[in-house]
């Protein structure tokens, strides 16, 4: 799960804990959607832990070098 989606199940989650004022039949939406912000928490935070520890223990450094070879048959002009 990513940050997009964990960001999303908290929005989704707010909403119909806070926003929906809507009864259906078995179900109580705001408790479904106290666990959606909760499972969403829950994913950004090992979001952040997984991806954030690349991190912290090593940098990668990349150089490029470019080396031009002479082409076979050109001579230096001398003026």
């Amino acid at each position: 799960m990513g940050i997009g989606v964990s960001v999303f199940l908290i929005a989704i989650g707010a909403i119909l804990a806070f926003a929906v004022n809507l009864t259906v039949s078995g179900l109580d939406l705001a408790t479904i959607g106290v666990i959606l912000m909760v499972v969403g928490a829950i994913g950004l935070v090992a979001t952040m832990v997984i991806f954030g520890r690349d991190s912290y223990g090593r940098r990668s450094v990349v150089t490029d070098s470019y080396v031009e070879d002479d082409v076979a048959g050109r001579r230096p002009i001398n003026y």
